[in-house]
């Protein structure tokens, strides 16, 4: 079985454990776990499996099953092994009732009118060990219960005439016969298990004064803080000041209160509506018009019936945030000002309508059986049968409990800085009704009713108005559509159809890291088209996801998420954000970059590489619909589109089992998007994120994005002010500006009356220009920057006359020349001026590379000139526009330089940001010359990290050599992500107080540093080397070169090797485009895995490294898989035993003695070592790994032969 290959992970997440416990095996208590089942189990499950076993439940394919289970759990050991497994699924096993229709079908033979969708569960398979059997299948029925509140009942439903006593011991100890309702047999038999026999309800009451004693064992951890905020004795006076608007009840099991609630009616709603987008909510109001009854809530009304945008959207993310005038509160202010009296409020608006909410003041269960927390729910709504919503606001740092799951989370106002996040629920929830069913044509009215105000709704009634008439749509693909209806009315519309290119997404997404691909049918996968839900229900929306694919026989279904630039394709005008919070973002896969006509017949199949527009994708499956999402409040501000910040957000967003309510971006630019392929030409590339990689990740979608310049931190209260006057809050600050090109500052030196500038004044340090910026003056640091030049120089320059200057030192310039060049703009107008600097190094570090781009420069006639310090715009005169520049020449006795100037594009100094260093400084963080951090990239403030090229570390590390510019940012970033993501994710170890001496080693980054860009002379240049420590290049001592082609035929490669033959450096300079992502795969590769390349190279096979690395087998290096199957070989390798004078000793091992002599040969040692290996059995498992390797990517890698296909 092959890692990554194939096989995924069972679920989202690393595995969900329910809780510890003990049960009875064999007369012993033995601890045991109950958790979520993996895919690793599947061979522990199997080996259970006995005849009696498949007598109830049928020939048994593990893995099929898991894939169709909505709920898989597993009994495990201390030592994690498997004791017992169940699965449970939506619909009864066998083929005896359609899986839509055995509702209808078991009501007409059994006493099973209570049985929903909703509360009912069928068990297909339970096996375990024989002595744990009883207390494993008891352990997990209490379990299952207790983690679906919904759940009522589990059926058994066996497709042959069987009774009671036919089941399992275990089995009958939980299960009892339904009672049929007809005398004639019929060729199945239904048992039932009854939630109330093992999980029962709460009892709830009103709270009584005598509770103060159980309750307070419960409040132990929470004393401190309570009794800070509310006093000593709060308890007891809560219950005691119960009254018309203050209610407070306990919750019993087994006489004893076990958990505790008060609620209030007194509320400020001017306060939560100013902080809230309470809009779809009528503002928590009651209308004058609105008679408070529970009839009224299922009247078509706006609220229940007619969602506005607005509504469909509350869970959407920010896309802008404006000015907050508030300043961050407490949690206490927070309290006092929820909890303020009605009265005064009805003194300051005495027109305004009654509220129609009330608020949870403090709640707490015992952990065992919070699961249960939402039995409170109808006990509070009856002590206010007027009011329609019960909200709840928790600090944006505590972890969700259980009864916030059914609650909706409400978006906050742009403006509101609270650190709560509120929830709310309405009395329509506690209907335990929510159908779903096939759309019918006298629905249509009510669909229009629902979903008249959402963007693009006309699409919507199109798609259903087509599923009506002919069950597809305009292209023929087969449309379906469902209705969620509550009491007759319809609340919910979704319309899916058939995936039409799941041999597309299976190669371009990781759609494999959720699902056994092989085993979903074809016309299993659908995608979904439109979502509209009403608000009050959207905490059943991942049910109603449930029961589309169940109804309509799916097992899959994808949204796909199109970017700006072709958001026509998007099936809504608004993202499915309730959709949304239930799936999970699929990764795109790096694709192989292949020569299709080369290739011929042997190349992939074309629905696999056809060109269509990128986009996101979103995936749920049968397995995600009874699995949560870990919610995370807290308040993430990045600051900085650079690839580090990218990276980072990437990490968290891509989580699965994780859903992040709270990431902002802070951005001049926001999140690069799509620009004109002649304005991206300006810079270098570092080859992070493409325009391409943008629309597939689509970041937006999960992240609220602030547009505007980090000018101040304020530390106390935890906010960022942007420009504008924009604030930020935040829990967790990360800074990653990066570097960027500032504004040059002319030293003001006066040329005009001196043959030499020797004497005259020269710049010695980076000093901060302060006047008005010219208008035809471009500082070029994004896309955005350089799109702006671009329109600039079509609609000013291109077709007139004057010249551009370029000024700076780096690749970009070059970069910048040749997008000029390519503009159509002549050599000779253009000059390109370097100033000063200290290095001798050349931004090539290939002397080869420089030659022929100072040759290229050469032949197009550019001017340029070496070792010039701005010096004067316009002769000192006003510089807007700059119609001429001066310079001082940094040589002795060099001649002054002054030129004419139409345009002048800057890439001279970079450096961190004026506004980002004061904002630094001013905020009393360690700045010296960059941002100072630790190894884990924390600066002096704990709740702030820092990473990228604008940091250093600390002085007492001794390692001013090391910076994060030096290595690939991207990798940095994941980094940075990998030491935050264990604050919140519960399935990592977080580490509380590391050992002293970790902080002490700096950390080492593997991947390559990577530059790319378009140079004069039209060549495509790729740079890709080892993270750069020391300022020193390799010597030829390190390794050697391969080396072919000359840069004057526009084909020079060259690959330099370290002392172990490793590929440590790539340069390339061609006339042709380069496919990037293949070269940079050889990176970090061994020559021999490259065919050998070092003795083919000496031999004179090899001509041409672009024809090489072109040629059929290396393909599969290039595969985004091959990272796993290395890692494979690796393991295999060090795992085969070989015997060695009566010892079995592992690769390693072997090695080892070797090195240390203890073992004598008579041959060299590498002949020795390959001999031992060919008589064990690792080889075998070599080749067979191979084979496995390019079967299970078949679909990519068709050129290749395979057993059984010559």
């Amino acid at each position: 079985m092959l890692c990554g290959l194939e096989f995924p992970q069972l679920n989202t997440s690393p595995v969900q454990r329910y809780k510890m416990t003990t049960i009875t095996t064999g007369g012993n208590v033995e601890s045991v776990t109950v958790r979520r089942t993996e895919s690793a189990d599947a061979q522990e499950i199997n080996n259970l499996i006995r005849p009696k076993t498949t007598a109830i439940f049928g020939n048994i394919n593990v893995i099929y099953l898991l894939e169709r289970a909505n709920l898989a759990v597993t009994v495990t050991t201390k030592k994690d092994d498997v004791l017992a497994h169940a699965a449970f699924l939506d619909y009864p096993m066998g083929d005896f009732v359609d899986q839509a229709d055995w509702e209808s079908f078991l009501q007409q033979h059994f006493n099973a009118e209570k049985c929903t969708p909703m509360n009912t569960l069928f068990l297909h398979l339970f096996v375990a060990q024989p002595d744990a059997s009883s207390g494993t299948a008891k352990e997990i029925v209490r379990t299952v219960f207790n983690a679906i509140t919904e759940l009522q009942y589990i059926l058994l439903v066996v497709p042959n005439k069987c009774c009671i006593g036919d089941l399992e011991p275990a089995l009958v100890e939980i299960f009892e016969p339904m009672k049929s309702l007809k005398k004639t047999e019929v060729p199945f038999s239904a048992f039932v298990c009854h939630r109330h026999q093992h999980c029962p309800q709460l009892h709830i009451r009103r709270a009584r004064v005598e509770d103060h004693d159980d309750l307070i064992q419960i409040f132990t951890e929470q004393m401190k803080a309570l009794s800070s905020t509310y006093g000593s004795y709060f308890l007891a006076e809560l219950i005691e000041a119960q009254d018309k608007e203050n209610h407070a009840a306990v919750c019993e099991s087994d006489g004893t209160a076990v958990g505790f609630i008060s609620v209030s009616g007194n509320i400020n709603l001017t306060m939560l509506n100013e902080c809230f987008e309470l809009g779809p909510f009528n503002g928590l109001r009651k209308t004058k018009a609105e008679t408070p009854t529970a009839e009224s809530l299922l009247q078509p009304d706006p609220l229940l019936s007619t969602p506005s945008m607005d509504a469909t959207e509350a869970q959407k993310p920010n896309k802008e945030v404006s000015d907050c005038n508030e300043e961050c509160r407490s949690d206490d202010e927070l309290s006092n000002q929820l909890s303020s009296e009605q009265q005064s409020e009805t003194e300051t608006e005495p027109e305004s309508d009654p509220p129609n909410a009330f608020r949870v003041q403090l709640f707490v269960i015992d952990k065992r059986l919070e699961m249960r927390s939402v039995d409170f729910l109808p006990y509070v709504f009856k002590q206010f049968p007027d009011r329609d919503f019960c909200i709840m606001s928790v600090p944006k740092l505590a972890p969700e409990f259980p009864l916030l799951q059914s609650f909706l989370r409400v978006v906050p106002h742009h403006t509101s800085s609270l650190p709560q996040e509120l929830y709310i629920f309405h009395r329509a929830g506690l209907l335990k009704t929510f159908d779903v069913r096939v759309a019918v044509s006298t629905d249509m009215p009510a669909v229009q009713r629902l979903v008249e105000k959402l963007g693009l709704h006309q699409s919507l009634v199109a798609d259903l108005d087509s599923f009506l008439k002919a069950r597809r749509d305009l292209d023929g693909t087969p449309l379906q559509a469902f209705v969620a209806v509550v009491q007759k009315q319809v609340v919910g519309v979704m319309i899916i159809k058939n995936e039409q290119d799941m041999e597309y997404i299976r190669a371009n997404y990781s759609i494999e890291n959720f699902i056994y691909f092989s085993y979903h049918r074809h016309e299993e996968h659908g995608q979904l088209c439109h979502l509209a839900l009403n608000p009050t229900f959207q905490h059943h929306a991942k049910h109603f996801l449930k029961e589309a694919l169940r109804l309509a026989h799916k097992s899959c279904l994808y949204y796909p998420i199109y970017p700006p630039l072709h958001e026509h394709k998007n099936s809504c005008g608004h993202y499915l954000t309730v959709a949304l919070n239930h799936m999970v973002p699929v990764r795109p896969r790096r694709q192989i970059i292949l020569s299709l006509e080369e290739l011929g017949t042997n190349a992939p199949s074309q629905q696999i590489t056809k060109e269509q527009p990128p986009y996101a994708l979103n995936h749920f499956n049968r397995k995600l619909t009874m699995e949560p999402k870990v919610t995370i409040n807290a308040r993430i501000v990045v600051v900085g589109a650079s690839d580090t910040g990218l990276s980072f957000l990437e990490v968290f967003i891509f989580c699965p089992h994780l859903r992040f309510n709270n990431i902002t971006l802070i951005s001049t630019h926001g999140i690069p998007a799509s620009h004109s392929p002649e304005a991206t030409r300006f810079l270098a590339t570092s080859h992070g994120y493409s325009s391409r990689v943008h629309a597939q990740l689509s970041l937006r979608s999960w992240i609220n994005i602030v547009m505007g310049k980090m000018i101040a931190i304020d530390r106390a209260s935890k906010h960022v002010l942007v420009t504008g006057g924009r604030k930020v809050p935040y829990d967790h600050l990360i800074l990653c500006t990066g570097q960027q090109y500032q504004v040059p500052c002319p030293t003001g030196a006066d040329i005009s009356n001196v043959a030499s500038s020797g004497g005259l004044p020269v710049q010695t340090r980076h000093e901060r220009y302060t006047g008005p910026v010219p208008s035809n003056l471009f500082t070029l640091n994004d896309e955005l920057d350089c799109q702006a030049a671009y329109d600039w120089l079509v609609n000013n320059f291109i077709e007139q006359e004057g010249d551009a200057v370029v000024y700076g030192n780096s690749i970009d310039v070059y970069s910048c020349v040749e997008a000029l060049l390519a503009t159509g703009v002549c050599g000779s107008r253009i000059h390109l001026v370097h100033p000063p600097t200290n290095s001798l190094e050349s931004c090539f570090s290939d002397p080869t590379v420089g030659k022929a781009v100072t040759s290229a420069l050469d032949k197009c006639g550019v001017h340029v000139h070496h070792s010039y310090l701005l010096a004067q715009w316009n002769d000192g005169q006003h510089p807007d526009p700059i119609t001429s520049v001066s310079f001082t020449s940094g040589l002795v006795d060099g001649p002054p330089l002054r030129l004419e100037c139409a345009v002048f594009l800057n890439l001279s100094t970079k450096n961190v940001d004026y506004d980002a260093f004061k904002t630094i400084n001013d905020a009393c963080l360690v700045y010296d010359g960059r941002m100072v951090i630790n190894t884990t990239f924390h600066t002096n403030d704990s709740t702030i990290r820092a990473a990228g090229p604008m940091t250093k570390f600390a002085r007492r590390y001794h390692a001013d050599q090391w910076s994060h510019g030096n290595f690939n940012s991207t990798e940095v970033g994941r980094e940075l992500a990998a030491v935050l993501l264990p604050f919140f994710d519960p399935t990592l170890e977080f580490i509380k107080d590391p050992p002293i001496d970790t902080d002490r080693l700096i950390p080492l980054y593997s991947q390559a540093k990577v530059q790319g860009a378009r140079l004069p002379g039209g060549f495509s240049y790729l740079h890709a080397t080892k993270p750069a420590v020391w300022l020193t290049s390799p010597r030829d001592s390190d390794g050697r070169d391969i080396i072919t082609g000359r840069t004057e035929t526009g084909n020079y490669f060259r690959l330099h090797l370290d002392q172990h033959s490793m590929v440590d450096t790539i340069t390339c300079i061609s006339m042709k485009p380069l496919p990037v992502s293949n070269y940079l795969c050889l990176y970090g590769k061994h020559e021999q895995l490259l065919n050998h390349l070092c003795s083919r190279y000496d031999e004179g096979l090899v001509y041409d490294l672009y024809s090489y690395f072109q040629e059929r087998w290396c393909l599969a290096i290039y595969h985004d898989r091959f990272p796993d199957f290395e890692e494979e070989m690796h393991h295999i390798m060090e795992s085969t035993q070989i015997q060695l004078q009566g010892d079995a000793l592992s690769i390693p091992e072997l090695i080892q003695r070797l090195v240390e002599a203890n073992v004598e040969i008579t041959e060299e040692p590498e002949h020795f070592l390959k001999k031992s290996f060919e008589k064990s059995k690792g080889l075998a498992s070599l080749k067979k790994s191979a084979l496995n390797y390019l079967k299970y990517n078949r679909y990519h890698l068709t050129m290749y032969a395979q057993p059984g296909l010559l």
